[in-house]
């Protein structure tokens, strides 16, 4: 487990406090979700509840670890073409930039981007601010890249 959290980098997206309505009363519980990434073209997200904040965050990077997807990353550090992904009500529209232009993209859309390993690359984000669904949605969004002719970029990377 050592040789992952120093090839990985780690990002908590965020905390949030969750209850759960039951005959006795209410049970709180926090929901953690954390993204990890090694910047070459692999990412995870990781979701977990639990009693107190830091088991939360060590199960959803947990999580994460088995939660592994390799995305294309070509040319310049960015996205092979236009893509528009929709999950739930998020949106999410990633474009495809020459080398200088730098990561635009913002809330969680920069953490999964940037830990993914995409350095030139325009985002945005439509219908909702949930930081969770705009994750889910990118990470989406870059498995479903055609990788034929773009396995070359990732290993080579």
């Amino acid at each position: 487990m050592e040789k992952k959290d120093k090839q990985f980098e780690e990002r908590l997206l965020e905390v949030r406090r969750v209850t759960r309505v039951t005959k006795g009363g209410r049970q709180l519980a926090f929901r953690a979700v954390m993204v990890i990434g090694d910047k070459k073209g692999t990412i995870g997200l990781g979701i977990a509840k639990s009693s107190d904040v830091i088991g939360a965050i060590q199960k959803a990077t947990h999580d994460a670890y088995k939660n592994l997807k390799k995305v294309p990353v070509v040319g310049a550090d960015s996205v092979p073409y236009l893509k528009t992904f929709k999950f739930k009500s998020a949106i999410v529209r990633l474009i495809p930039a020459g080398p200088g232009t730098g990561l635009k993209a913002g809330s969680s859309v920069r953490s999964v981007l940037e830990l993914a390993g995409y350095n030139n690359i325009l985002s945005k984000i439509i219908g909702t601010n949930n930081k969770l669904n705009n994750a889910l949605a990118t990470i989406y969004a870059l498995t479903m890249y055609k990788s034929n002719g773009f396995k070359r970029d990732i290993e080579k990377s």
